[in-house]
């Protein structure tokens, strides 16, 4: 008997390999084995994050180029003379963040690591050395170990053998856990989005930077995220689910990386999921009478209409606790994979702020004003 699909095979210990499901007898595939089916529009678990800046590249050519050796994707007038250059990374899977938020009023470079695995430092340092204007360059990085290790040795190569000047803001805006398995502190979740824009118009306009740097630690601070989901994500390469739910559980804290949560609930209705989320978010800060950029975001797999669903509770449990919308954004945005799922982030958001806000963005994932 033979199967026609592409099957993960994980032994006793745990080792994993792809093999091809038409050209191996069931049985003999399932001898010492457990097979797990994975849906992916894939062609080798290998070769997910090479093949998907091609599609990029081949998407999006009139805004950005693609560096395919070092998996940089760069605004395509990269560098701009006089303007400060601005680079985020971290591990693909979380698509359209980084590299969908390269181009006019954002990043002007990204870099791609493997998937939930951070990019190396000739990486960075590369992307650094190349959108480097003469301004200096901003380094914006989230809260997980191997990333905020990895763009401090860039940093550091930069610095020592090409003489720019590189400054690093850390977010760590979650509020679900102190301390995770790929953090030490706070993880690094939606306020990033909203600060690689907010901060990307500044630069835009011609700000130094010591004034980015400042605008970009004020963001940091004035803003959190919680997270949950509905399902676990399925990496590539793994070829199972990262952890499991049960068809009446959810988990209410989770990371981008599939990291489990603080608590796992039976799944609830959504007005009571909103308050889960809200709730810790507004006792960690004193949000009373401030307008807000409110973001909700879905996690990968979780369509519109549920967003916008959530979204409204979210905006009752604001308007009841007096805090007023002043900007908002709904849709996938930082997602983890296929994970079904969305988070909540608020920021407090001052005249300046919804003005950046407001500036013309031109990326392949955020557009308007243009």
């Amino acid at each position: 008997m033979t199967v026609d699909f592409l099957v993960s095979v994980t032994d006793a210990r745990g080792n994993g390999q792809w093999v091809n499901a038409c050209a191996h007898p069931l049985t003999s595939v399932q001898l010492g084995a457990r097979i797990a089916l994975m849906k992916k529009l894939i062609n080798d678990a290998a070769d997910v994050v090479a093949e998907s800046l091609l599609g990029v590249e081949a998407a999006h050519s009139d805004r950005v180029r693609v560096d395919h050796e070092n998996k940089i994707i760069y605004r395509k007038d990269a560098p701009v003379s006089g303007k400060v250059g601005l680079i985020s990374g971290g591990g693909s899977g979380h698509e359209p963040m980084h590299g969908g938020f390269v181009g006019m009023g954002m990043l002007d470079a990204a870099c791609a690591g493997e998937v939930f695995t951070s990019p190396v430092p000739d990486q960075m340092m590369a992307a650094t050395v190349a959108v480097n204007g003469g301004a200096g360059v901003l380094h914006i990085v989230k809260n997980y170990t191997g990333d905020v290790m990895n763009f401090e040795m860039a940093a550091e190569m930069a610095a020592a053998d090409s003489g720019v000047r590189v400054e690093a803001v850390v977010t760590d805006d979650d509020v679900a856990v102190k301390d995770s398995l790929w953090t030490a502190g706070r993880r690094g979740v939606g306020v990033t989005v909203l600060l690689e824009k907010i901060v990307g118009a500044a630069a835009e306009e011609g700000r130094d930077l010591d004034a980015i740097v400042e605008l970009a630690k004020k963001i940091n601070g004035q803003g959190r995220s919680m997270g949950m989901a509905l399902t676990s994500c399925t990496v590539p390469a793994a070829g199972k689910p990262t952890f499991d739910l049960g068809d009446d559980e959810m988990e209410v804290g989770i990371g981008i990386h599939g990291e489990p949560g603080r608590t796992r609930l039976p799944i609830a209705p959504a007005r009571d999921i909103a308050a889960m989320l809200v709730e810790p978010i507004l006792s960690d800060i004193d949000y009373s009478g401030s307008p807000v950029i409110a973001f909700m975001n879905g996690m990968g797999g979780t369509p519109l209409i549920e967003l916008y669903l959530m979204y409204n509770e979210v905006a009752k449990i604001l308007g009841k606790s007096g805090i007023p919308i002043a900007r908002c954004l709904v849709g996938n945005y930082i997602t983890s994979l296929d994970m079904a799922g969305c988070s909540v982030t608020l920021l407090k958001a001052d005249d300046d702020i919804v003005k950046l806000w407001d500036a013309p963005v031109n990326t392949p994932g955020l557009r308007w004003g243009c």
